[in-house]
């Protein structure tokens, strides 16, 4: 596996609060089973790790099937599936297309929503859409829904409360996304304020959540030889210090031909940068952030691939996140996210 899946559980309770409300009545407590399946349905490219090298999987995971095309046509096929399992509820083709679409749609717009990048408009166009705005598990985010999910499993499947739990999931996880989403504009706009008062040239920039928490944002600013990467949260009260590291992209030059390198590179994004750690040549991809970057100035990447020893790449995306994580580093960690 490439990826841990932590945002697995997230979807799991998404789902079960929407089927709750939609088809409570008709399902009862199956409604929790059919919503959780149905909006887990993406994530079945997992499957396709079983076959493809490591490089080729991190490129095919949230691609086809989180894509508009396979909402549009996974829809009416899980439609009529369920329109024959579910005869007693009796509802039409519209009706289930609607939930179906719906719970698909969901998934691929949250996940939209972190770093990893979703393929919304494959097979026609590679471009992966990535808001940065939540970490990949936030437990902030997914609390709520995971209150109203246990909630739903003990009430009595005609206790009248059921909707207003799974409305109390869904409501408050959308407004801590909208909180998210307003620490996003406040850390954008006095990262492009600090890049533009100081002496720091650059081409464009992004800003990501550190983990579990939409407090602390990590940045990276692109120049035309290398990257600005710091760290600013919104209680800091000093401008981003910012440290530059080389892409050093000539080191590429005698791999660049070779397919894993074709797949990180668009992986990538253009934020990657090339080194050497011990033995091996390191292709860093900058997007997922650094292994305790803001106390650590020498941090790695979390997302660093082996270029030598392409079959040492079992993990890669959060590969040695938490390495070394100790009460010391959790509490040094909370004091940077108060602005310390």
């Amino acid at each position: 596996m490439h990826e841990i899946r932590m945002d697995s559980i997230t979807h799991i309770v998404l789902g079960a609060a929407i089927g709750e409300l939609m088809l409570g009545k008709k399902l009862g407590k199956k409604a929790l089973l059919v919503g959780a399946v149905a909006q887990s349905l993406p994530d079945i490219d997992f499957v396709a790790s079983f076959w493809l090298d490591t490089s080729g999987d991190v490129w095919a995971h949230r691609g086809i099937t989180h894509s508009f095309l396979f909402v549009l046509l996974l829809t009416p096929l899980l439609a009529a599936v369920a329109r024959r399992v579910y005869r007693s509820a009796r509802m039409s083709v519209g009706e289930w297309c609607l939930f179906f679409g719906l719970q698909l749609f969901v998934h691929i717009f949250i996940d939209a929503f972190n770093a990893y990048g979703t393929g919304w408009f494959e097979p026609f166009n590679h471009t992966r859409i990535s808001f940065n705005v939540l970490f990949v598990a936030d437990p902030f985010y997914s609390c709520w829904l995971g209150f109203s999910f246990l909630a739903l499993l003990i009430l009595k499947k005609n206790a009248p409360s059921r909707k207003a739990w799974a409305r109390m999931g869904l409501i408050l996880s959308s407004v801590y996304l909208c909180y998210c989403l307003g620490n996003k504009w406040r850390i954008d706009t006095l990262v492009r304020r600090d890049l533009d008062r100081g002496s720091v040239h650059y081409d464009r920039y992004f800003s990501t959540p550190t983990p579990f928490n939409s407090w602390l944002w990590y940045v990276v600013a692109e120049d035309s030889n290398g990257y600005h990467t710091g760290y600013l949260s919104v209680f800091d009260h000093q401008p981003v210090s910012f440290r530059w590291q080389p892409r050093n992209d000539s080191l590429l030059a005698p791999v660049r031909a070779r397919g894993d390198v074709s797949f990180l590179l668009r992986f990538a994004g253009g934020y990657y940068t090339i080194d050497r750690w011990k033995d091996t040549l390191q292709f860093n991809v900058l997007r997922f952030g650094e292994m305790g970057g803001w106390a650590d100035p020498r941090a790695r990447s979390v997302f660093h691939y082996f270029l030598d020893y392409p079959d040492d790449n079992k993990l890669v995306v959060q590969r040695g996140r938490f390495a070394g994580w100790d009460r010391q580093t959790l509490l040094g960690y909370i004091r940077r996210i108060r602005g310390n």
